[in-house]
């Protein structure tokens, strides 16, 4: 497929605006799934259906005819949650273009404002979007003034949707092939792909998607990830439909998977670069981080007769989850268990979830801390994330404790309490 008529893109909107029914839409009108399917098809976790919210990111594969030609669209699904900000990042840096979805029942709110900024850093064109024009208490014409403000256009250049009902959805997916730019890679230099998300299959091992920025990647060829420094050799390559599709090659501007033997979803880790084993390309694209724990909690299991089973079911949720961390621990209370990190409290929600549901594995979590920094009077400097740790006082020069800097955005008549809250909070006002 030539890269003029493919266009890379994703939904950013706060939870429940809308941004999987719109998804499912996209899905029904250029054929992939009928109407009488299953609802929010991306969202494929119970978890992320039943909390209205995108825990991994996925993909699709649409095809859409506008003025006689036909376009790839490849919608790269991304996570609403702040704890999910770095996954978020990777999946807007696969893309070249965003659809800015905001409810027109609620107006602009945080995660909008947070994941714009984050596309606008990535220099993604912004599609300006108000969904839900078909609710009664819809405030249609204050949302458009607000986003216009917000992006400075034109309000006549924001489109206006239902995607319940389908209404400005066709007209949506003309404007995607004729306003957001086509990826601009160079198809005879040195493979250069992105990884923005994987996950494991029991059968194949890792499926690694990613987006092929430079060259082109085929079936049996040799690869390298940089992070790791492992090579693999391509088992499978193709495009994701709603399942997965085998192709021989992947090109420059083109998203799909690899299938290659990995093992473990901690080996092609979310931002990594793949290129070829031998002659590929000399840098990895910019922006890879290792997923850094932000809190911490030990979990133990309610009958100590489940240990096994715990131990059997944090393997397999580390499978598929690169960014848990955990090691054993032994509590004279609580009996055997282990002590995890994770990226923030939704995070840890997921996985205590995830044991019950899908492991049967009922469990007492600890409450949640963060690490702390302590330097001791002889120079040394330890990461303690358990209180229980702790040195003993006499020893400790300086503890310093992780920070946020925040902002704000608040009504008027709120300020007092929120000023409040943050005071109580040790929070320090900048301006």
């Amino acid at each position: 497929m030539k890269q003029e008529f493919i266009r890379n893109f994703c939904i950013i909107a706060h939870i429940d605006h809308g941004k999987s029914t719109l998804a499912d839409r996209f899905l029904e009108y250029t054929h992939l799934v009928n109407k009488v399917e299953v609802d929010q098809v991306l969202d494929s976790m119970d978890l992320e259906r039943e909390k209205g919210i995108t825990i991994k990111s996925h993909c699709v594969r649409m095809i859409h005819s506008y003025n006689s030609q036909e376009y790839v669209l490849n919608l790269i699904d991304t996570p609403g949650h702040v704890d999910f900000s770095y996954e978020v990042s990777r999946a807007l840096a696969s893309c070249e273009g965003a659809i800015l979805l905001v409810d027109a029942s609620q107006g602009i709110e945080a995660q909008t404002l947070s994941n714009l900024y984050l596309a606008l850093d990535n220099d993604l064109e912004i599609l300006p979007v108000v969904n839900k024009i078909d609710l009664p208490k819809a405030d249609v014409e204050g949302t458009i003034q607000d986003l216009s403000d917000l992006l400075g256009c034109l309000p006549e250049e924001i489109m206006k949707v239902s995607a319940k009902n389908g209404e400005g959805v066709k007209d949506l997916l003309d404007a995607i092939c004729e306003k957001l730019p086509a990826p601009q890679g160079n198809i005879d230099a040195p493979p250069k792909a992105l990884i923005f998300d994987s996950f494991f299959d029991m059968f194949r091992g890792v499926v690694v998607l990613v987006r092929l920025f430079d060259g082109r990647l085929r079936k049996g060829e040799r690869i390298k990830l940089f992070a790791t420094e492992h090579e693999y050799d391509i088992e499978e390559i193709g495009y994701l439909g709603l399942k997965l599709s085998p192709q021989e090659e992947l090109t420059a501007g083109e998203v799909g998977y690899i299938i290659a033997n990995i093992k473990e979803v901690a080996d092609a880790r979310v931002g990594d670069t793949i290129t070829l084993a031998k002659g590929g390309c000399e840098e990895p694209l910019p922006g890879f981080k290792e997923p850094k724990p932000m809190v911490y909690s030990s979990i133990f299991p309610i009958n100590s007769e489940d240990y096994e089973n715990l131990v059997e079911a944090m393997a397999k949720l580390k499978l598929n989850d690169a960014s848990l961390v955990y090691e054993k621990e032994n509590s004279a209370a609580l009996g055997y268990g282990f002590r995890c990190g994770f990226l923030g409290m939704l995070h840890l929600e997921i996985v205590k979830e995830r044991l019950l549901r899908e492991y049967n594995v009922p469990i007492i979590a600890t409450t949640p801390s963060v690490g702390f920094l302590i330097k001791l009077k002889n120079g040394q400097e330890v990461l303690i994330n358990n209180p229980a740790d702790f040195p003993d006082p006499t020893l400790i020069e300086t503890i310093k404790e992780p920070y946020m800097e925040t902002e704000i955005i608040v009504p008027t008549e709120y300020i007092g309490n929120v000023m409040k809250l943050a005071q109580e909070r040790r929070g320090i006002q900048k301006d």
